[in-house]
């Protein structure tokens, strides 16, 4: 598989540009937007966030298998004024979600669900995106961190902007670097198996937390 090229503003372009292409990722996520933002903009209703939690389960296939106990715990956590504020503590917490007395952590799922609200305070975090930033940390030592600050979402969100400054990318959002990040990184490490991959179907697992 062919390596990531060094990011510059015209590699960053090229894949925005093909993204552009890509009708079915792109009505998927205009169909989100329209749900998340027009249909269904409410985290204290129970049945608007049983839809939003079921669509982003179905398209991207996040391997949440209780979708309704989900749903509860997010509208429980009254997350309103947090994800308007950008509160990237959030993440983290609603990622922790208790169902029939086992903790687990839907990390990826936590940072899309957000994300899908305000994309440019919350970017998404995936497998892909956290193999493209691990690649060019150790290739060009953009910006010094360990592994598991990928999954602590404020250093996270840190990372992402210390990639942005690094490679002279700050004419782009954080949602085109994100954009970026996982389309290249579909490229460069795909997975081993063969099947059909949807956007953002290569997520890293869903752990289950020890109690």
């Amino acid at each position: 598989m062919p390596q990531p090229l060094s990011p510059s503003p015209e590699y960053l372009s090229a894949y925005l540009q093909r993204w552009e292409g890509l009708e079915n990722y792109r009505l998927q996520e205009q169909s989100l937007a329209l749900l998340f933002k027009e249909l269904c903009p409410s985290n204290n209703v129970l049945e608007q966030v049983l839809l939003k939690v079921s669509a982003l389960n179905d398209f991207y296939s996040t391997n949440i298998f209780d979708t309704y106990t989900v749903a509860k715990h997010i509208r429980e956590m009254d997350i309103e004024s947090r994800l308007k504020n950008g509160d990237l503590s959030l993440v983290n917490e609603l990622a922790m979600v208790s169902i029939r007395d086992k903790k687990w952590n839907f990390y990826s799922f936590a940072s899309k669900y957000c994300s899908h609200h305000f994309p440019e305070s919350f970017p998404i975090f995936d497998s892909y995106v956290e193999k493209m930033l691990l690649h060019y940390a150790h290739a060009d030592n953009f910006y010094s961190f360990h592994k598991g600050d990928l999954k602590h979402y404020e250093s996270f969100v840190k990372i992402i902007k210390e990639f942005q400054t690094h490679y002279g990318l700050r004419q782009f959002s954080l949602r085109q670097i994100d954009i970026f990040l996982w389309l290249a990184g579909k490229d460069s490490f795909p997975p081993s198996y063969k099947s059909g991959i949807t956007r953002r179907s290569s997520r890293t697992a869903q752990k289950r937390v020890a109690p």
